[in-house]
């Protein structure tokens, strides 16, 4: 379907598009906030505040923070999905519009075709209307058309009493358009007819409605002495209403690999029988009856069924697609929203093999003071000289922690970092320092090693050592480090490069900004990655913003950004809440209040007898929990919402929001797949959430999968509903393959 409308573009574009005078787009405006309103089941009043904050130009972080009195609180998910739906129905009314003018300029629009357009309520109808009027390549239908035979079809479809086909068709015998027989200028005929029925909209819903309820979609492998992940669907069937996601997708990825034969088997009798109830009439003669009905089963069998199954497919895609996407795009969330772990001066480690393991000591500021390179590993086995080495860089800078990539050679190196750790102890080296390690996914570190803005930020590094230095800081700050990535190389998705890669970067896109905003940024050391999340703020002007700092310092105050080259009111506006400035003197410019709330805060502290300056001090925490807000809004003139926004970040200012999560966890000592038994008892680290299960850390080379029935004692609908990418969680082993090197876990405790 988006294929078809692509090819009239230039159609389209050619003819003009219809203008709408300010009555028209104000009721078509109407009537998309009232569908939108039933559609989400929100209130009326709600979308259309949305709607017009939206048009406005106003971001979703911005309208749900700082406008919530006028959307009656609607959150981000509420508003991604009216603008969403908005952009849908938007396109969907243009869509309308353009059909109508296409079929008007052919002379065929009837009042009863306009209705139906203008009702339609999905593209897909609209697409099925336009379907006979659209103008095809040749076909069998518009060659017997060009030899004059539509009256022949004309004549059968009108079904009469009496006559025989053969020799009604022999008066359409013509040598010069190439109709030579009675038999060609009947098939001709049924040709035609057959591109009706096809064409028919009725039909075509009917037909597309029934595939989906009652079709089978059935895979066979091409070569059955061929080994892959796809043997499940060697010889597999699965009706299509039941297909889940993720399945659909491996299916989809086989199909292209050309490992699987793939097609969709549908109960054809019935679709006959349907398809003949709206052709044949009674009273026809049998003869007549017969060819009408051997056309319907041409018609289905050669032109309905491929473009049904091709779009019952299509829509199994995109279904499947955006469910991928929203499982990536809630594990991207909880990944960006891991909690900081600051204070501590960190070795990051990117193990390898032959090429040996880069390093990278970053302070407590995420400042790199020192790169090196290593080699514990085979073939060079130097280990007394990399524990030599890594020691000294372990008393030089004081390093607490050492945080080693996930990538080749890791449960090596983690090895060899757990034993040079374990005789240090021993020795009596760290007194006074407990040193732990930890491995985190470098998924996507090499993507930003080898990218431009590493090679600006580190242009004295090769990739390796940019890529240590990404690994040490994702445990100091992952936000801060993971925004430099793009979204979909972080590697917490399932079949995210099976999906529309438009789609994906604009869902992440969304994911990233939204945790962005949640947590604020302190625009003094921000990245200009960083800012340019930032609600209203686009990559160039990030880049303003970080250079106009380098050459005039750091920022004092909020108001200082209004200085910063093409950061105009609006930018400003929107930004300006979420920017926290550390060093003003004006301590509401370190909190999420808004500027614009500044005036209520001052009348806050009037009406409560407190001083700013009082900030974070208990009395001025006890007075702000005395508060009503119900009670006091409306005597500083603000709505309750905003209030308690206030409220929250006056007694909590500073706090982010991610350090009330709970922190990863740390080794000590290393743990060998050989060493699990079935029973063992285990804390780890959910690594990714899947639509069957979920994969945990548990401190061994590969995760180990917890599938969805052994979530909890309970039903589980989806793995998401009991655990979320970062959570710490106690497993128990359930069964271990040393040959595949996979582990069984379970979440519901032994008896």
């Amino acid at each position: 379907m988006k294929q078809r409308i692509a090819e009239e573009e230039a159609e389209l574009s050619a003819g003009g598009k219809v203008e709408l005078t300010p009555e028209e787009q104000a009721a078509e405006q109407e009537r998309i906030v009232k569908r939108i309103s039933a559609e989400l089941s929100l209130p009326l009043t709600k979308v259309k505040s949305a709607v017009g904050l939206l048009d406005e130009g106003n971001t979703i972080p911005f309208i749900a923070r700082y406008r919530k009195e006028m959307t009656g609180e609607l959150d981000e998910n509420e508003l991604r999905s009216i603008e969403e739906k908005l952009q849908y129905m938007r396109n969907l009314e243009t869509r309308k519009r353009e059909v109508i003018r296409l079929i008007d300029e052919q002379g065929k629009l009837t009042d009863d075709l306009r209705q139906s357009i203008i009702v339609s309520v999905k593209l897909q109808e609209v697409e099925d209307i336009y379907r006979p009027y659209r103008q095809k390549r040749k076909t069998r239908a518009s060659v017997a058309k060009e030899r004059g035979l539509e009256p022949l079809a004309q004549w059968l479809l009108s079904q009469p009493r009496q006559g025989e086909p053969l020799r009604e068709a022999e008066r359409y015998l013509d040598a010069e358009k190439g109709v030579n027989s009675a038999e060609e200028a009947l098939q001709g005929a049924m040709d035609i007819i057959a591109e009706q029925i096809a064409d028919d909209a009725k039909i075509r819903a009917w037909v597309r409605r029934f595939t989906f309820d009652n079709g089978v979609l059935r895979t066979e492998v091409k070569d059955a002495s061929l080994e892959s992940v796809y043997e499940m669907y060697y010889d597999y069937h699965e009706p299509v209403k039941r297909l889940p996601p993720h399945r659909t997708l491996a299916i989809n990825r086989a199909e292209r690999e050309d490992v699987l034969r793939v097609s969709l088997e549908v109960p054809v009798e019935r679709v006959h029988d349907y398809i003949d109830r709206q052709i044949v009439r009674g009273g026809t003669t049998q003869v007549i009856r017969d060819v009408l009905v051997k056309t319907v089963e041409d018609a289905y069998k050669r032109l309905i069924a491929p473009s049904i199954e091709r779009e019952v497919r299509g829509e199994l895609t995109d279904k499947s697609e955006e469910h991928a996407i929203q499982i990536f795009s809630a594990n991207l969330r909880n990944l960006l929203l891991q909690p900081p772990v600051r204070g501590h001066v960190v070795l990051g480690v990117d193990p390898a093999f032959r090429t040996g393991c880069k390093l990278a000591v970053v302070d407590e500021t995420s400042k790199l003071m020192e790169v090196a390179v290593v080699y514990p590993t085979a073939p060079n086995n130097k280990v007394a000289e990399a524990e030599k080495l890594i020691g000294g860089l372990m008393d030089k800078y004081k390093v607490e922690l050492i945080v080693i990539g996930n990538g080749t050679a890791s449960r090596e190196t983690e090895q060899f970092i757990a034993s040079m750790i374990g005789k240090r102890k021993a020795a009596g080296q760290d007194k006074g320092r407990d040193i732990k390690y930890i491995i985190v996914n470098e998924a996507g570190a090499s993507v930003y090693s080898a990218s431009k803005l590493a090679a600006e930020e580190f242009p004295a590094l090769d990739v390796a050592e940019r890529s240590a230095v990404s690994i040490a800081r994702r445990l100091q700050d992952p936000l801060a480090e993971l925004v430099k990535i793009e979204p979909k190389a972080i590697g917490v998705g399932q079949y995210q490069h099976d999906v529309s890669q438009k789609r994906l970067d604009e869902s992440l896109g969304g994911v990233v900004e939204s945790a962005v905003n949640h947590v604020g940024v302190d625009v003094n050391t921000a990245s200009p990655s960083l800012l340019a999340y930032v609600a209203g703020i686009n990559a160039t002007t990030a880049k303003n913003i970080v250079k106009y700092r380098d050459e005039n310092g750091i920022f004092n105050e909020r108001k200082s950004l209004k200085s910063v080259p093409r950061l105009g009111a609006k930018t400003y506006e929107q930004c300006i809440g979420f920017i926290r400035v550390l060093e003003s003197p004006n301590p509401l410019d370190r909190t999420p209040i808004h500027p614009e709330s500044y005036d209520v805060v001052d009348k806050l502290c009037k009406e409560l007898g407190l001083k700013l300056e009082q900030l974070g001090s208990e009395p001025f925490k006890a007075a702000l929990i005395a508060v009503q807000p119900e009670e006091t809004a409306p005597k500083l003139g603000v709505g309750v919402p905003t209030l308690r926004d206030i409220l929250d970040s006056l007694l909590r200012p500073g706090r982010d929001p991610r350090e009330e999560l709970p922190q990863p966890i740390f080794h000590t000592d290393v743990l060998d797949i050989e060493d699990l038994k079935p029973g063992m008892e285990l804390n780890g680290t959910v690594r990714n959430v899947i639509d069957f299960g979920a994969f945990v850390d548990i401190g061994i080379k590969n995760d180990g999968l917890v599938h969805i029935s052994q979530l909890s004692n309970k039903f589980v609908k989806h793995p998401m509903d009991v655990v979320s990418v970062g959570d710490n969680v106690t497993v128990w082993v359930l069964n271990v393959d040393l040959k595949k090197g996979r582990v069984g876990l379970t979440m519901r405790k032994p008896d």
